[in-house]
């Protein structure tokens, strides 16, 4: 283990302040409005002069002139080549951290990565900055269409490389939301809400073994939920609670009382691969529901069934959810995503054969659609020189 790493892992103590939101775009923007709502100090960056002076008008983001003396380093640049944005790259990112934090943060200092990365690429981060700071992804889960519902501040997943970069990233963003378990942990969560509030129950413990001499299976006498290999132990949280840290232990035994942060509600995994699997699984998963209701359609074409009646009978059924085809998969989103998936596998014959179908019956569908719109506007134009009617039909 580095020298640095040693050091990282007895500073696990952040007090954020100074906050840089790398990358001021569709998702970049709503971050850095959101953060500094909530009262922290704000800097943008972008190598797009207008994308600042935008976030400079419309949420008075200031503009960062170096990288050093930051607490938190929010990552939000676009995981798509510049020509190409349905295939997935990750050369932006990884030179703004080369080039920039790797050369100006300071020690300690956390560095989210809320962008879409493929699987490994916190690890090299933190390679690249020599163990220096803490590297944490909790990945994004904006939606424009429906800011409100699901904005920033939505229940979020969040891994980090080490118990320290967690720590880390668990104090900064938010609570662990304990509402959301197996369960196996449901009971305990229901201890935990009929407990009182006393402050020695209203903590979270990080940390791998039990330094506390408790047992391994969570019966601790603060009635907490351990998240399975996170070794992360779940009491009730107020955001208003101070945060301590016990002047006896260092590291991952150190004990967390929340400060108003983001208070953005968490789901921490054991591996922060775990986290960068969760996003791009999250829209493939999407990419096949849609795929599925696209092949039902061509079914449906090719059998003289009525699709819309069909797909209105099938979702009657309680966990039954035929989606609207529509146009096809479009956006950046799902399509570059889906291929980031396929690509995070390290065998290739592991990979997802029914992602590589669903692909197709994309393409087949975008096609049949292209066919009869084209037709469709030939009878229109026939029509219009003879004077007989024509109509499109939509089914």
């Amino acid at each position: 283990m580095l020298v640095a790493e040693d050091d990282l892992r007895a500073n696990t103590h952040i007090l954020a302040d100074k906050v840089l939101i790398i990358g001021l775009g569709q998702l970049g923007l709503p971050v850095a409005k959101y953060v500094k709502e909530k009262g922290f100090d704000v800097y943008g960056y972008d190598i797009s002069q207008k994308a600042i002076q935008r976030a400079e008008k419309i949420a008075a983001i200031k503009k960062a002139d170096n990288f050093s003396e930051f607490d938190v380093y929010i990552i939000c640049i676009s995981t798509h080549k510049p020509d190409d944005m349905f295939t997935p790259q990750i050369d932006g990112l990884l030179s703004i951290v080369q080039e920039k934090i790797a050369k100006e943060a300071k020690n300690g200092a956390l560095v989210s990565i809320e962008s879409t990365i493929p699987r490994g690429t916190s690890k090299k981060v933190f390679e690249m900055l020599n163990h220096r700071l803490h590297v944490a992804h909790i990945p994004h889960r904006w939606y424009a269409l429906e800011e409100r519902e699901h904005g920033v501040n939505q229940l979020r997943v969040v891994g980090g490389v080490c118990d320290c970069c967690l720590k880390a990233a668990v104090q900064f963003y938010g609570q662990i939301d304990a509402s959301n378990h197996s369960s196996n942990d449901s009971n305990n969560i229901n201890n935990n809400n009929n407990n009182n509030n006393n402050n020695e129950n209203n903590k979270i413990n990080i940390g791998n073994d039990n330094a506390n001499g408790n047992g391994g299976d969570g019966a601790n006498g603060n009635n907490s939920t351990l998240m399975g290999d996170t070794g992360i132990e779940i009491t009730p949280s107020t955001m208003d609670d101070d945060i301590t840290s016990s002047s006896s232990t260092t590291g991952k035994h150190n004990s967390i009382n929340y400060i108003p942060n983001l208070g953005i509600p968490l789901h921490p995994v054991s591996d922060v691969e775990i986290a960068e699997i969760t996003k791009i699984a999250e829209n493939a998963h999407r990419y096949l529901q849609i795929a599925f209701a696209e092949d039902i359609y061509l079914y449906c074409q090719a059998n003289s069934i009525n699709f819309p009646e069909l797909r209105e009978a099938l979702n009657t059924k309680w966990n039954v959810e035929i989606l609207e085809p529509r146009d096809g998969i479009g956006g950046h989103c799902l399509p570059k995503d889906t291929k980031m998936f396929l690509q995070s596998s390290k065998s290739i014959a592991a990979r997802s054969r029914i992602l590589k179908a669903s692909m197709e019956v994309d393409e087949e569908y975008k096609r049949y659609r292209l066919s009869r719109a084209s037709s469709q506007t030939a009878n229109i134009q026939t029509s219009r020189r003879t004077g007989r009617s024509s109509f499109i039909q939509y089914d």
